[in-house]
Protein backbone atom coordinates (compact mmCIF):
# COMPACT_ATOMS: atom_id res chain seq x y z
CA UNK A 1 0.00 0.00 0.00
CA UNK A 2 1.34 3.40 -1.04
CA UNK A 3 1.06 5.92 2.29
CA UNK A 4 -0.38 9.72 1.02
CA UNK A 5 0.63 12.63 2.49
CA UNK A 6 -1.20 13.99 5.37
CA UNK A 7 -2.20 10.67 6.18
CA UNK A 8 -4.59 10.36 2.90
CA UNK A 9 -5.02 6.94 1.47
CA UNK A 10 -7.17 5.83 -1.47
CA UNK A 11 -8.35 2.80 0.02
CA UNK A 12 -9.36 4.43 3.16
CA UNK A 13 -11.05 6.95 1.35
CA UNK A 14 -12.65 5.07 -1.11
CA UNK A 15 -14.37 3.31 1.82
CA UNK A 16 -15.85 6.67 3.16
CA UNK A 17 -18.95 8.39 1.89
CA UNK A 18 -19.63 10.96 -0.13
CA UNK A 19 -20.80 13.59 2.12
CA UNK A 20 -17.68 13.17 4.58
CA UNK A 21 -15.55 12.78 0.83
CA UNK A 22 -16.62 16.64 0.13
CA UNK A 23 -15.67 17.76 3.44
CA UNK A 24 -12.03 16.47 3.20
CA UNK A 25 -12.28 17.83 -0.47
CA UNK A 26 -13.07 21.63 1.52
CA UNK A 27 -10.43 21.05 3.49
CA UNK A 28 -8.02 20.19 1.28
CA UNK A 29 -8.73 23.02 -0.72
CA UNK A 30 -10.13 20.78 -3.68
CA UNK A 31 -12.65 21.83 -5.94
CA UNK A 32 -15.42 19.04 -6.58
CA UNK A 33 -19.08 20.05 -8.13
CA UNK A 34 -21.94 18.77 -5.99
CA UNK A 35 -22.90 16.00 -8.80
CA UNK A 36 -19.01 15.08 -8.93
CA UNK A 37 -18.69 11.23 -9.03
CA UNK A 38 -16.91 9.38 -6.01
CA UNK A 39 -14.31 8.33 -8.08
CA UNK A 40 -13.45 11.83 -8.96
CA UNK A 41 -13.89 13.65 -5.44
CA UNK A 42 -11.20 10.86 -4.40
CA UNK A 43 -8.40 11.93 -7.11
CA UNK A 44 -9.42 16.04 -6.79
CA UNK A 45 -8.41 15.02 -2.96
CA UNK A 46 -5.40 13.27 -4.03
CA UNK A 47 -4.23 15.61 -5.98
CA UNK A 48 -5.06 18.62 -4.30
CA UNK A 49 -2.78 16.68 -1.20
CA UNK A 50 0.24 16.45 -3.71
CA UNK A 51 -0.51 12.72 -5.09
CA UNK A 52 0.16 12.08 -8.87
CA UNK A 53 -2.59 10.42 -11.10
CA UNK A 54 -3.26 6.64 -10.70
CA UNK A 55 -0.59 4.98 -13.61
CA UNK A 56 -1.36 3.35 -16.51
CA UNK A 57 -1.00 -0.06 -14.16
CA UNK A 58 -2.99 0.50 -11.53
CA UNK A 59 -6.11 1.90 -13.87
CA UNK A 60 -5.57 -2.09 -15.68
CA UNK A 61 -5.55 -3.28 -12.59
CA UNK A 62 -8.86 -1.59 -11.14
CA UNK A 63 -10.33 -2.81 -14.49
CA UNK A 64 -9.14 -6.22 -14.04
CA UNK A 65 -10.42 -6.14 -10.13
CA UNK A 66 -14.11 -4.83 -11.78
CA UNK A 67 -14.44 -7.49 -14.39
CA UNK A 68 -13.99 -10.26 -11.39
CA UNK A 69 -15.92 -8.61 -9.32
CA UNK A 70 -18.44 -8.39 -11.93
CA UNK A 71 -18.39 -12.30 -12.76
CA UNK A 72 -18.40 -13.83 -9.39
CA UNK A 73 -21.75 -12.09 -8.62
CA UNK A 74 -22.98 -12.97 -12.30
CA UNK A 75 -25.83 -15.85 -11.95
CA UNK A 76 -25.08 -17.36 -15.07
CA UNK A 77 -21.52 -17.52 -15.33
CA UNK A 78 -19.93 -18.98 -12.36
CA UNK A 79 -15.83 -19.17 -13.42
CA UNK A 80 -13.29 -22.12 -12.18
CA UNK A 81 -10.48 -21.85 -10.10
CA UNK A 82 -6.91 -22.69 -11.02
CA UNK A 83 -3.82 -23.51 -8.75
CA UNK A 84 -1.77 -22.72 -11.92
CA UNK A 85 -3.39 -19.21 -12.14
CA UNK A 86 -2.46 -16.60 -9.87
CA UNK A 87 -5.24 -14.50 -7.31
CA UNK A 88 -4.94 -11.53 -5.84
CA UNK A 89 -6.67 -10.78 -3.14
CA UNK A 90 -7.90 -7.56 -0.86
CA UNK A 91 -5.49 -6.46 1.33
CA UNK A 92 -7.31 -5.54 5.20
CA UNK A 93 -5.68 -3.25 7.79
CA UNK A 94 -5.29 -6.01 10.50
CA UNK A 95 -4.25 -9.39 9.67
CA UNK A 96 -6.88 -11.54 8.80
CA UNK A 97 -7.27 -15.09 7.74
CA UNK A 98 -7.60 -13.96 4.11
CA UNK A 99 -4.38 -13.36 4.19
CA UNK A 100 -3.34 -16.55 4.11
CA UNK A 101 -5.18 -17.54 1.35
CA UNK A 102 -4.13 -15.07 -1.51
CA UNK A 103 -0.59 -13.63 -1.42
CA UNK A 104 -0.34 -9.96 -2.03
CA UNK A 105 1.76 -8.13 -4.89
CA UNK A 106 3.11 -5.04 -3.93
CA UNK A 107 4.64 -3.78 -7.20
CA UNK A 108 1.42 -2.37 -8.76
CA UNK A 109 1.88 0.67 -6.85
CA UNK A 110 0.03 0.31 -4.03
CA UNK A 111 -3.01 -0.37 -5.18
CA UNK A 112 -5.13 -2.97 -3.44
CA UNK A 113 -5.74 -5.71 -5.62
CA UNK A 114 -8.99 -7.92 -5.73
CA UNK A 115 -9.86 -11.46 -6.17
CA UNK A 116 -9.74 -12.97 -9.49
CA UNK A 117 -11.34 -16.34 -10.20
CA UNK A 118 -10.47 -17.80 -13.36
CA UNK A 119 -10.93 -21.18 -15.08
CA UNK A 120 -8.19 -23.78 -15.65
CA UNK A 121 -7.68 -23.90 -19.36
CA UNK A 122 -5.35 -26.00 -21.44
CA UNK A 123 -4.11 -25.07 -24.56
CA UNK A 124 -6.93 -24.51 -26.57
CA UNK A 125 -9.03 -22.88 -23.75
CA UNK A 126 -11.60 -25.91 -22.62
CA UNK A 127 -12.30 -25.79 -18.86
CA UNK A 128 -10.37 -29.24 -17.39
CA UNK A 129 -13.29 -30.62 -15.44
CA UNK A 130 -16.57 -30.04 -14.96
CA UNK A 131 -16.08 -30.72 -11.21
CA UNK A 132 -13.70 -28.26 -10.75
CA UNK A 133 -16.58 -26.04 -11.86
CA UNK A 134 -18.85 -27.17 -9.57
CA UNK A 135 -16.32 -26.79 -6.84
CA UNK A 136 -15.69 -22.88 -7.79
CA UNK A 137 -19.76 -22.26 -7.71
CA UNK A 138 -19.67 -24.03 -4.39
CA UNK A 139 -17.18 -21.10 -3.37
CA UNK A 140 -18.79 -18.55 -5.19
CA UNK A 141 -21.90 -18.91 -3.31
CA UNK A 142 -20.24 -19.67 0.06
CA UNK A 143 -17.64 -16.93 -0.47
CA UNK A 144 -19.57 -13.87 1.28
CA UNK A 145 -20.25 -15.64 4.27
CA UNK A 146 -17.40 -17.44 5.16
CA UNK A 147 -16.45 -17.04 8.85
CA UNK A 148 -12.80 -15.94 7.48
CA UNK A 149 -13.41 -12.53 5.98
CA UNK A 150 -13.10 -9.42 7.74
CA UNK A 151 -14.77 -6.27 7.78
CA UNK A 152 -12.56 -4.84 5.79
CA UNK A 153 -12.98 -6.93 3.17
CA UNK A 154 -16.43 -6.14 3.28
CA UNK A 155 -16.50 -3.16 3.51
CA UNK A 156 -13.92 -3.09 -0.01
CA UNK A 157 -16.48 -5.00 -2.20
CA UNK A 158 -19.13 -2.52 -1.55
CA UNK A 159 -16.84 0.13 -2.27
CA UNK A 160 -15.34 -1.96 -5.70
CA UNK A 161 -19.24 -2.40 -6.32
CA UNK A 162 -20.15 1.48 -6.23
CA UNK A 163 -17.13 2.42 -8.03
CA UNK A 164 -18.09 -0.03 -11.03
CA UNK A 165 -21.67 1.66 -11.04
CA UNK A 166 -20.14 4.83 -11.18
CA UNK A 167 -17.34 3.78 -14.05
CA UNK A 168 -18.20 3.75 -18.11
CA UNK A 169 -18.67 -0.14 -18.88
CA UNK A 170 -15.27 -2.03 -20.11
CA UNK A 171 -15.50 -3.94 -22.73
CA UNK A 172 -14.74 -8.08 -22.82
CA UNK A 173 -11.58 -7.13 -24.69
CA UNK A 174 -10.25 -5.06 -21.69
CA UNK A 175 -9.70 -8.18 -19.82
CA UNK A 176 -6.84 -10.18 -19.15
CA UNK A 177 -5.53 -12.88 -21.65
CA UNK A 178 -5.55 -16.19 -19.19
CA UNK A 179 -9.03 -15.24 -17.31
CA UNK A 180 -10.97 -14.14 -20.45
CA UNK A 181 -9.72 -17.85 -22.38
CA UNK A 182 -10.79 -19.05 -18.77
CA UNK A 183 -14.44 -17.41 -18.97
CA UNK A 184 -15.15 -18.42 -22.53
CA UNK A 185 -13.99 -21.80 -21.86
CA UNK A 186 -16.18 -22.18 -19.10
CA UNK A 187 -19.21 -20.69 -20.37
CA UNK A 188 -19.01 -22.50 -23.61
CA UNK A 189 -18.64 -25.61 -21.91
CA UNK A 190 -21.89 -25.19 -19.79
CA UNK A 191 -23.82 -24.04 -22.72
CA UNK A 192 -22.37 -27.08 -24.59
CA UNK A 193 -23.84 -29.07 -21.84
CA UNK A 194 -27.12 -27.35 -21.21
CA UNK A 195 -27.94 -27.77 -25.53
CA UNK A 196 -27.12 -31.47 -25.23
CA UNK A 197 -29.68 -31.99 -22.08
CA UNK A 198 -32.33 -29.89 -23.31
CA UNK A 199 -31.63 -32.39 -27.06
CA UNK A 200 -31.90 -35.26 -24.89
CA UNK A 201 -35.06 -34.45 -23.31
CA UNK A 202 -36.37 -33.40 -26.74
CA UNK A 203 -35.41 -37.32 -27.95
CA UNK A 204 -36.68 -38.66 -25.36
CA UNK A 205 -39.85 -37.16 -25.38
CA UNK A 206 -40.13 -37.85 -28.93
CA UNK A 207 -39.59 -41.68 -28.29
CA UNK A 208 -42.03 -41.49 -25.44
CA UNK A 209 -44.59 -40.40 -27.61
CA UNK A 210 -43.79 -43.04 -30.60
CA UNK A 211 -44.32 -45.94 -27.64
CA UNK A 212 -47.52 -44.22 -26.72
CA UNK A 213 -49.36 -44.41 -30.00
CA UNK A 214 -50.18 -47.88 -30.87
CA UNK A 215 -51.65 -48.59 -34.13
CA UNK A 216 -55.42 -48.25 -34.78
CA UNK A 217 -57.55 -50.20 -37.43
CA UNK A 218 -59.85 -47.67 -38.93
CA UNK A 219 -62.23 -47.35 -41.96
CA UNK A 220 -63.73 -44.21 -43.56
CA UNK A 221 -64.41 -42.21 -46.66
CA UNK A 222 -61.74 -40.46 -48.39
CA UNK A 223 -62.12 -36.41 -48.21
CA UNK A 224 -59.39 -34.85 -50.35
CA UNK A 225 -59.17 -31.19 -50.43
CA UNK A 226 -57.73 -28.85 -53.05
CA UNK A 227 -53.94 -29.41 -52.28
CA UNK A 228 -54.01 -33.06 -52.54
CA UNK A 229 -54.10 -33.66 -48.82
CA UNK A 230 -56.93 -35.07 -47.14
CA UNK A 231 -59.17 -36.95 -44.61
CA UNK A 232 -60.33 -40.21 -43.72
CA UNK A 233 -64.19 -39.43 -42.38
CA UNK A 234 -64.57 -42.34 -39.88
CA UNK A 235 -67.48 -41.15 -38.27
CA UNK A 236 -70.54 -40.10 -41.65
CA UNK A 237 -69.87 -38.04 -43.98
CA UNK A 238 -69.10 -35.06 -41.67
CA UNK A 239 -65.98 -33.46 -40.42
CA UNK A 240 -65.12 -34.74 -36.78
CA UNK A 241 -62.13 -35.00 -34.83
CA UNK A 242 -61.37 -38.70 -35.22
CA UNK A 243 -60.81 -38.33 -38.72
CA UNK A 244 -57.82 -39.73 -39.87
CA UNK A 245 -55.02 -37.11 -41.57
CA UNK A 246 -54.10 -38.19 -45.31
CA UNK A 247 -50.89 -36.27 -46.53
CA UNK A 248 -50.38 -35.92 -50.33
CA UNK A 249 -48.05 -38.14 -50.94
CA UNK A 250 -49.66 -41.03 -49.14
CA UNK A 251 -52.83 -40.12 -51.75
CA UNK A 252 -50.69 -39.99 -55.02
CA UNK A 253 -48.84 -43.58 -53.81
CA UNK A 254 -52.20 -45.82 -53.19
CA UNK A 255 -54.00 -43.78 -55.96
CA UNK A 256 -57.08 -42.70 -53.61
CA UNK A 257 -59.91 -40.95 -54.99
CA UNK A 258 -62.16 -38.79 -53.16
CA UNK A 259 -65.10 -41.05 -52.06
CA UNK A 260 -62.95 -44.14 -51.85
CA UNK A 261 -63.94 -46.39 -48.89
CA UNK A 262 -60.44 -47.15 -47.06
CA UNK A 263 -59.61 -49.57 -44.58
CA UNK A 264 -55.74 -49.88 -43.31
CA UNK A 265 -54.37 -48.43 -39.79
CA UNK A 266 -53.65 -45.09 -38.10
CA UNK A 267 -52.12 -43.55 -34.75
CA UNK A 268 -53.27 -41.67 -32.61
CA UNK A 269 -53.06 -37.88 -32.66
CA UNK A 270 -49.71 -36.86 -30.60
CA UNK A 271 -49.37 -33.80 -28.87
CA UNK A 272 -48.70 -31.27 -31.54
CA UNK A 273 -51.83 -32.52 -33.78
CA UNK A 274 -55.51 -32.12 -34.21
CA UNK A 275 -56.53 -35.66 -35.91
CA UNK A 276 -54.71 -39.04 -35.65
CA UNK A 277 -52.69 -39.68 -39.25
CA UNK A 278 -52.77 -42.90 -41.42
CA UNK A 279 -50.13 -45.57 -41.25
CA UNK A 280 -50.71 -48.06 -43.93
CA UNK A 281 -53.79 -48.81 -46.21
CA UNK A 282 -55.03 -52.29 -46.65
CA UNK A 283 -58.16 -51.92 -49.03
CA UNK A 284 -59.49 -49.55 -51.74
CA UNK A 285 -63.99 -50.28 -51.58
CA UNK A 286 -62.86 -53.64 -50.65
CA UNK A 287 -60.54 -54.46 -53.03
CA UNK A 288 -56.87 -54.75 -52.73
CA UNK A 289 -54.32 -51.75 -53.84
CA UNK A 290 -53.39 -53.39 -57.24
CA UNK A 291 -57.04 -53.89 -58.14
CA UNK A 292 -58.24 -50.49 -56.88
CA UNK A 293 -55.30 -48.94 -59.49
CA UNK A 294 -56.38 -50.26 -62.84
CA UNK A 295 -59.99 -49.13 -62.11
CA UNK A 296 -61.81 -46.58 -65.11
CA UNK A 297 -62.43 -43.26 -64.13
CA UNK A 298 -66.08 -41.97 -63.81
CA UNK A 299 -65.42 -39.23 -66.38
CA UNK A 300 -64.35 -41.38 -68.94
CA UNK A 301 -67.30 -43.77 -69.01
CA UNK A 302 -69.76 -43.86 -71.89
CA UNK A 303 -73.11 -42.52 -70.79
CA UNK A 304 -76.29 -43.80 -72.17
CA UNK A 305 -80.66 -42.95 -71.82
CA UNK A 306 -81.81 -45.12 -68.90
CA UNK A 307 -83.05 -48.43 -70.63
CA UNK A 308 -83.73 -50.58 -67.44
CA UNK A 309 -86.61 -49.62 -65.23
CA UNK A 310 -86.77 -49.34 -61.57
CA UNK A 311 -90.28 -50.67 -61.08
CA UNK A 312 -91.82 -48.53 -57.92
CA UNK A 313 -95.21 -50.54 -58.01
CA UNK A 314 -95.41 -53.76 -55.19
CA UNK A 315 -97.49 -56.85 -55.05
CA UNK A 316 -97.46 -56.51 -50.81
CA UNK A 317 -98.46 -52.94 -51.21
CA UNK A 318 -100.94 -52.72 -54.08
CA UNK A 319 -102.60 -49.75 -51.90
CA UNK A 320 -99.52 -47.67 -52.45
CA UNK A 321 -100.89 -44.48 -54.88
CA UNK A 322 -97.84 -42.91 -55.36
CA UNK A 323 -95.88 -45.87 -56.74
CA UNK A 324 -98.33 -47.25 -58.93
CA UNK A 325 -99.19 -43.71 -60.64
CA UNK A 326 -95.23 -42.88 -60.97
CA UNK A 327 -94.61 -46.19 -63.03
CA UNK A 328 -97.59 -44.84 -65.07
CA UNK A 329 -96.86 -41.13 -65.75
CA UNK A 330 -93.32 -40.85 -65.04
CA UNK A 331 -91.45 -43.62 -65.03
CA UNK A 332 -87.67 -44.20 -63.16
CA UNK A 333 -84.92 -46.01 -65.30
CA UNK A 334 -82.09 -46.74 -63.59
CA UNK A 335 -79.56 -43.50 -64.20
CA UNK A 336 -82.09 -41.36 -64.41
CA UNK A 337 -82.39 -37.48 -63.74
CA UNK A 338 -85.08 -36.72 -61.87
CA UNK A 339 -86.62 -33.41 -60.69
CA UNK A 340 -89.63 -33.43 -58.06
CA UNK A 341 -91.20 -30.21 -58.38
CA UNK A 342 -92.82 -29.08 -56.04
CA UNK A 343 -94.87 -26.00 -53.91
CA UNK A 344 -94.53 -25.82 -50.19
CA UNK A 345 -96.54 -28.13 -48.48
CA UNK A 346 -97.62 -30.16 -51.46
CA UNK A 347 -96.28 -33.72 -49.62
CA UNK A 348 -93.42 -33.91 -51.81
CA UNK A 349 -91.03 -35.17 -48.39
CA UNK A 350 -93.85 -38.06 -48.19
CA UNK A 351 -93.64 -39.64 -51.66
CA UNK A 352 -89.76 -39.21 -51.33
CA UNK A 353 -90.18 -41.25 -48.71
CA UNK A 354 -92.32 -43.79 -50.75
CA UNK A 355 -90.25 -43.48 -53.45
CA UNK A 356 -87.20 -44.60 -51.46
CA UNK A 357 -89.49 -47.24 -49.72
CA UNK A 358 -89.89 -49.08 -53.29
CA UNK A 359 -86.85 -48.95 -54.69
CA UNK A 360 -85.46 -50.66 -51.46
CA UNK A 361 -88.05 -53.41 -51.55
CA UNK A 362 -88.20 -53.65 -55.51
CA UNK A 363 -84.26 -53.54 -55.95
CA UNK A 364 -82.53 -54.73 -53.25
CA UNK A 365 -79.15 -54.68 -55.24
CA UNK A 366 -79.63 -51.12 -55.82
CA UNK A 367 -77.25 -48.36 -53.32
CA UNK A 368 -80.10 -46.62 -52.09
CA UNK A 369 -78.66 -42.79 -50.97
CA UNK A 370 -81.35 -40.31 -49.31
CA UNK A 371 -79.45 -37.22 -48.91
CA UNK A 372 -81.18 -33.86 -47.29
CA UNK A 373 -79.54 -30.92 -47.39
CA UNK A 374 -81.09 -27.54 -44.83
CA UNK A 375 -83.49 -30.27 -43.91
CA UNK A 376 -85.62 -29.89 -40.43
CA UNK A 377 -84.33 -32.64 -37.81
CA UNK A 378 -87.34 -34.25 -36.95
CA UNK A 379 -87.20 -35.23 -40.85
CA UNK A 380 -84.26 -36.56 -40.83
CA UNK A 381 -85.35 -38.82 -37.51
CA UNK A 382 -88.11 -40.05 -39.60
CA UNK A 383 -86.33 -40.70 -42.86
CA UNK A 384 -84.02 -42.30 -40.91
CA UNK A 385 -86.77 -44.53 -39.66
CA UNK A 386 -88.51 -45.28 -42.81
CA UNK A 387 -85.92 -47.10 -44.81
CA UNK A 388 -82.97 -49.19 -44.25
CA UNK A 389 -80.37 -47.50 -46.78
CA UNK A 390 -78.24 -44.65 -46.01
CA UNK A 391 -79.29 -40.96 -44.93
CA UNK A 392 -77.02 -38.57 -45.22
CA UNK A 393 -78.55 -35.17 -43.45
CA UNK A 394 -77.23 -31.72 -42.73
CA UNK A 395 -79.82 -29.48 -40.80
CA UNK A 396 -81.11 -26.35 -41.61
CA UNK A 397 -79.23 -24.99 -37.90
CA UNK A 398 -75.66 -26.27 -39.65
CA UNK A 399 -73.53 -23.62 -41.80
CA UNK A 400 -73.53 -23.59 -45.67
CA UNK A 401 -69.71 -24.98 -46.05
CA UNK A 402 -71.48 -27.90 -44.54
CA UNK A 403 -73.84 -28.74 -46.56
CA UNK A 404 -71.83 -28.04 -50.06
CA UNK A 405 -69.24 -30.87 -48.42
CA UNK A 406 -71.47 -33.37 -47.50
CA UNK A 407 -73.26 -33.01 -50.72
CA UNK A 408 -69.89 -32.84 -52.70
CA UNK A 409 -68.84 -36.05 -50.83
CA UNK A 410 -71.78 -37.82 -51.52
CA UNK A 411 -71.94 -37.60 -54.77
CA UNK A 412 -67.92 -38.73 -55.37
CA UNK A 413 -69.20 -41.81 -52.97
CA UNK A 414 -71.64 -42.73 -55.74
CA UNK A 415 -69.16 -42.30 -58.69
CA UNK A 416 -66.64 -44.68 -57.04
CA UNK A 417 -69.56 -47.65 -56.42
CA UNK A 418 -70.65 -47.03 -60.10
CA UNK A 419 -66.83 -46.95 -61.77
CA UNK A 420 -67.09 -50.64 -59.38
CA UNK A 421 -70.26 -51.12 -61.97
CA UNK A 422 -73.28 -51.34 -59.42
CA UNK A 423 -76.37 -49.08 -59.57
CA UNK A 424 -76.69 -46.32 -57.40
CA UNK A 425 -79.64 -44.13 -56.05
CA UNK A 426 -79.32 -40.89 -54.91
CA UNK A 427 -82.69 -39.41 -54.05
CA UNK A 428 -81.85 -35.53 -52.94
CA UNK A 429 -84.12 -32.73 -50.70
CA UNK A 430 -83.60 -30.39 -52.32
CA UNK A 431 -81.26 -29.38 -55.30
CA UNK A 432 -82.80 -25.38 -54.65
CA UNK A 433 -81.26 -25.54 -50.62
CA UNK A 434 -78.27 -26.92 -51.70
CA UNK A 435 -78.04 -24.17 -55.03
CA UNK A 436 -78.59 -21.48 -51.62
CA UNK A 437 -75.78 -22.69 -49.69
CA UNK A 438 -73.31 -22.48 -52.82
CA UNK A 439 -74.84 -19.10 -52.89
CA UNK A 440 -73.61 -18.28 -49.62
CA UNK A 441 -70.35 -20.18 -49.73
CA UNK A 442 -69.00 -19.71 -52.82
CA UNK A 443 -66.73 -16.91 -53.49
CA UNK A 444 -68.66 -13.85 -55.51
CA UNK A 445 -67.48 -13.86 -59.21
CA UNK A 446 -69.00 -9.95 -59.57
CA UNK A 447 -72.28 -11.34 -61.67
CA UNK A 448 -75.49 -11.86 -60.01
CA UNK A 449 -78.48 -12.80 -61.83
CA UNK A 450 -81.57 -11.97 -60.91
CA UNK A 451 -83.09 -12.69 -57.43
CA UNK A 452 -80.00 -12.23 -56.23
CA UNK A 453 -78.00 -15.06 -57.26
CA UNK A 454 -74.18 -15.23 -58.47
CA UNK A 455 -73.69 -17.09 -61.91
CA UNK A 456 -70.74 -19.08 -60.18
CA UNK A 457 -72.86 -20.50 -57.54
CA UNK A 458 -75.20 -22.56 -59.80
CA UNK A 459 -72.06 -24.54 -61.63
CA UNK A 460 -71.42 -26.51 -58.50
CA UNK A 461 -75.10 -28.13 -58.04
CA UNK A 462 -75.23 -28.46 -61.72
CA UNK A 463 -72.24 -30.56 -61.69
CA UNK A 464 -73.98 -32.77 -59.05
CA UNK A 465 -77.29 -32.75 -60.85
CA UNK A 466 -75.76 -33.86 -64.05
CA UNK A 467 -73.46 -36.74 -62.43
CA UNK A 468 -76.61 -39.28 -63.32
CA UNK A 469 -76.51 -41.71 -66.11
CA UNK A 470 -76.76 -44.81 -67.26
CA UNK A 471 -73.17 -46.49 -68.00
CA UNK A 472 -72.57 -48.52 -70.99
CA UNK A 473 -70.05 -50.35 -69.26
CA UNK A 474 -71.69 -50.82 -66.50
CA UNK A 475 -73.10 -49.78 -63.36
CA UNK A 476 -75.39 -46.08 -63.41
CA UNK A 477 -76.33 -43.39 -60.95
CA UNK A 478 -79.77 -42.10 -60.55
CA UNK A 479 -80.43 -38.70 -59.09
CA UNK A 480 -83.76 -37.40 -58.02
CA UNK A 481 -84.06 -34.38 -56.85
CA UNK A 482 -86.85 -31.99 -55.21
CA UNK A 483 -87.47 -28.52 -56.31
CA UNK A 484 -89.44 -25.43 -54.99
CA UNK A 485 -91.57 -23.09 -56.94
CA UNK A 486 -93.96 -21.07 -55.96
CA UNK A 487 -92.31 -19.92 -52.89
CA UNK A 488 -92.69 -16.11 -53.69
CA UNK A 489 -88.66 -15.89 -53.78
CA UNK A 490 -87.17 -14.95 -56.99
CA UNK A 491 -84.52 -16.75 -56.43
CA UNK A 492 -86.07 -20.39 -56.21
CA UNK A 493 -87.47 -19.37 -59.29
CA UNK A 494 -84.13 -18.47 -61.36
CA UNK A 495 -82.75 -22.13 -59.81
CA UNK A 496 -85.45 -24.06 -60.95
CA UNK A 497 -85.48 -22.65 -64.48
CA UNK A 498 -81.51 -23.37 -64.87
CA UNK A 499 -82.46 -26.75 -64.28
CA UNK A 500 -85.51 -27.10 -65.65
CA UNK A 501 -83.74 -28.28 -69.24
CA UNK A 502 -81.36 -30.35 -67.79
CA UNK A 503 -83.39 -33.28 -66.33
CA UNK A 504 -85.17 -36.25 -68.21
CA UNK A 505 -87.75 -37.17 -65.71
CA UNK A 506 -89.94 -34.44 -64.59
CA UNK A 507 -92.79 -35.25 -61.24
CA UNK A 508 -95.30 -32.02 -60.54
CA UNK A 509 -96.88 -31.89 -57.87
CA UNK A 510 -100.08 -29.29 -57.54
CA UNK A 511 -100.38 -27.47 -54.43
CA UNK A 512 -104.61 -26.90 -54.86
CA UNK A 513 -104.79 -30.98 -55.32
CA UNK A 514 -103.18 -30.91 -51.74
CA UNK A 515 -105.57 -28.46 -50.36
CA UNK A 516 -108.56 -30.45 -51.56
CA UNK A 517 -106.72 -33.24 -49.57
CA UNK A 518 -106.03 -35.33 -52.94
CA UNK A 519 -103.15 -37.51 -52.24
CA UNK A 520 -100.71 -37.88 -53.73
CA UNK A 521 -100.97 -34.34 -55.28
CA UNK A 522 -99.71 -35.63 -58.92
CA UNK A 523 -100.29 -33.23 -61.80
CA UNK A 524 -100.90 -36.04 -64.22
CA UNK A 525 -100.53 -33.92 -67.52
CA UNK A 526 -97.04 -32.14 -66.49
CA UNK A 527 -95.56 -35.00 -64.86
CA UNK A 528 -93.61 -37.05 -67.77
CA UNK A 529 -90.05 -39.07 -68.75
CA UNK A 530 -88.25 -38.29 -71.96
CA UNK A 531 -87.81 -41.59 -74.03
CA UNK A 532 -90.48 -43.19 -71.71
CA UNK A 533 -90.16 -45.76 -74.92
CA UNK A 534 -87.04 -47.60 -73.40
CA UNK A 535 -88.93 -47.87 -70.53
CA UNK A 536 -92.38 -49.44 -71.59
CA UNK A 537 -93.26 -52.44 -73.61
CA UNK A 538 -94.67 -51.66 -77.25
CA UNK A 539 -98.25 -52.47 -76.15
CA UNK A 540 -97.77 -51.27 -72.85
CA UNK A 541 -96.76 -47.42 -74.48
CA UNK A 542 -99.72 -47.42 -76.22
CA UNK A 543 -101.65 -48.32 -73.27
CA UNK A 544 -100.34 -45.23 -71.76
CA UNK A 545 -100.38 -42.70 -74.45
CA UNK A 546 -104.51 -44.11 -74.20
CA UNK A 547 -104.86 -43.39 -70.40
CA UNK A 548 -103.26 -40.17 -70.54
CA UNK A 549 -105.46 -39.43 -73.38
CA UNK A 550 -108.37 -39.50 -71.55
CA UNK A 551 -107.31 -38.11 -68.14
CA UNK A 552 -106.87 -35.00 -70.12
CA UNK A 553 -109.89 -34.97 -71.69
CA UNK A 554 -112.13 -34.86 -68.78
CA UNK A 555 -114.19 -31.73 -67.33
CA UNK A 556 -114.54 -31.28 -63.96
CA UNK A 557 -111.64 -28.97 -62.80
CA UNK A 558 -108.00 -29.63 -61.98
CA UNK A 559 -108.51 -32.80 -59.69
CA UNK A 560 -111.45 -34.76 -61.55
CA UNK A 561 -108.43 -37.07 -63.66
CA UNK A 562 -106.66 -37.79 -60.78
CA UNK A 563 -109.64 -38.76 -58.82
CA UNK A 564 -110.72 -40.99 -61.39
CA UNK A 565 -107.53 -42.58 -61.62
CA UNK A 566 -107.28 -43.58 -58.16
CA UNK A 567 -110.48 -44.90 -57.91
CA UNK A 568 -109.85 -47.08 -60.86
CA UNK A 569 -106.48 -48.35 -59.75
CA UNK A 570 -107.94 -49.21 -56.18
CA UNK A 571 -109.95 -51.85 -58.19
CA UNK A 572 -107.19 -53.80 -59.88
CA UNK A 573 -104.66 -55.54 -57.96
CA UNK A 574 -101.11 -54.30 -60.77
CA UNK A 575 -101.14 -51.67 -63.06
CA UNK A 576 -101.00 -54.31 -65.78
CA UNK A 577 -103.92 -55.36 -65.46
CA UNK A 578 -105.39 -52.43 -65.28
CA UNK A 579 -103.64 -51.37 -68.86
CA UNK A 580 -105.11 -54.53 -70.34
CA UNK A 581 -108.57 -53.11 -69.16
CA UNK A 582 -108.08 -49.49 -70.93
CA UNK A 583 -107.10 -51.58 -74.00
CA UNK A 584 -110.43 -53.74 -73.63
CA UNK A 585 -112.52 -50.52 -73.06
CA UNK A 586 -113.20 -47.16 -75.32
CA UNK A 587 -112.79 -45.52 -71.96
CA UNK A 588 -112.27 -45.39 -68.38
Amino acid sequence: MTSMPDGLDRGVLERKARDELQQIAAAVGAKVGSRAKKADIVDAILTSAGVSAPTQAQSEETQLSSSAASEATAPSVEPVPSPSAPQRAPAADADTSSSSTAPTNSTTGGVTRRRVRTASVDGTGNANTRSAAGSARSAVRREPNKPGATDSESTDSSAQTQNRSDSPKQDDSNRGGSQQTGDQGANVDDADGNKRRRRRRGRDRGQEETLNGEPVAVQGIVDLRSEGYGFLRTSGYIASRDDCYLPTKFVRQHGLRMGDLVAGTSRPATRGDKNPAMLSVETVNGQSLEVSRERPNFDELTPLYPDSKLSLERDTDRHNMTARIIDLVAPIGKGQRGLIVSPPKAGKTTIMKHIAQAIEANNPDVELIVLLIDERPEEVTDMQRSIEGTVIASTFDRPADEHTQVAELTVERAKRLVEDGRDVVIILDGITRLARAYNLSAPPTGRVMSGGIDTGALYPPKKFFGAARNIEEGGSLTILATALVDTGSRMDEVIFEEFKGTGNMELRLDRRLAEHRIFPAIDVDASSTRHEELLFSRQQLQQVWKLRRVLSGLNGGDGAGLELLVDRLKTFKTNDEFLHEIAKAASL
